[in-house]
């Protein structure tokens, strides 16, 4: 499967594979592109030692073409350091992604590109594994209001009609825990592509398009920048059918 390159894209912009204007109101709008954007999925924890190393090379992709995000788990909770940035919901994907991949047990740091799981992430530099397909759909993503957000899903020109599932994450960059207990106990650990936010969008049958979709998010955290992700999925595999990433500046210190 050929690698390709990720593209660095100017700090403070839009990301290079959506367009991005503000209006009179600061509203932000973006628009998929022509191809799949490809979707990475870490799946980490503050009380995992392996993990530093794996959040480290997750923070080297900011800026970058692609949807990324890190799911902390709360499965190693048990050794002495609650991560704060865990949910239920997030073993909970990790374990359908284990089902999916036929793999007999969840572990971390485990890195997922496209809803197949990426054990050499470690040998690739900045780069990501998976080929450049094109998009069978489509997503216009606007920002209705503070917290308040809306796309629209519509098949690509040409393509058949095909059922597709969705969900939305915020994620937030430039977290910090001064770790106490644990594995990892006395190590100062920084976050990027923080999942704060997970919210299921349904699932939807062919011939459904185009498809408006809602989404509230959840206040952002003063002084971290996020970015509003919906993603598009094949139902039964968890392929990446397209995925979306907004960045409209909330979260930065006034």
């Amino acid at each position: 499967m050929p690698l390709f390159a990720l593209k660095i894209i100017a700090a403070g912009s839009c990301l290079a594979w959506a367009t991005a204007t503000f209006g009179m109101q600061n509203q932000c709008v973006a628009s998929s592109g022509p191809q799949v954007t490809p979707v990475l999925e870490l799946f980490t924890s503050e009380g995992c030692s392996s993990c530093p190393p794996a959040d480290q090379w997750v923070s080297g992709l900011k800026g970058q073409q692609a949807v990324v995000q890190a799911f902390h788990v709360g499965y190693w909770d048990q050794l002495g350091w609650i991560d704060r940035f865990a949910t239920p919901a997030h073993t909970s994907r990790q374990r359908e992604i284990a089902v999916r991949n036929r793999l007999p047990h969840i572990y971390t740091p485990q890195v997922v590109v496209n809803g197949r799981d990426w054990p050499h992430w470690g040998k690739a530099g900045s780069r990501i594994s998976g080929p450049r397909a094109a998009a069978t759909l489509h997503i216009a993503l606007k920002r209705l209001a503070e917290d308040q957000y809306e796309a629209t899903v519509t098949p690509a020109p040409g393509t058949a009609k095909q059922a597709w599932a969705a969900y939305w994450t915020v994620t937030e960059h430039g977290h910090s825990s001064r770790v106490k207990a644990g594995e990892n106990a006395g190590e100062f650990l920084k976050h990027d592509f923080v999942v704060r936010q997970y919210t299921q969008a349904g699932s939807y049958q062919a011939g459904t398009l185009p498809q408006t979709l809602a989404f509230r998010s959840l206040a952002a955290t003063p002084g971290h920048e996020r970015q509003i992700n919906l993603v598009l999925v094949e139902p039964s595999s968890g392929h990446t059918l397209q995925a979306l990433s907004l960045y409209c500046g909330s979260g930065k210190p006034a």
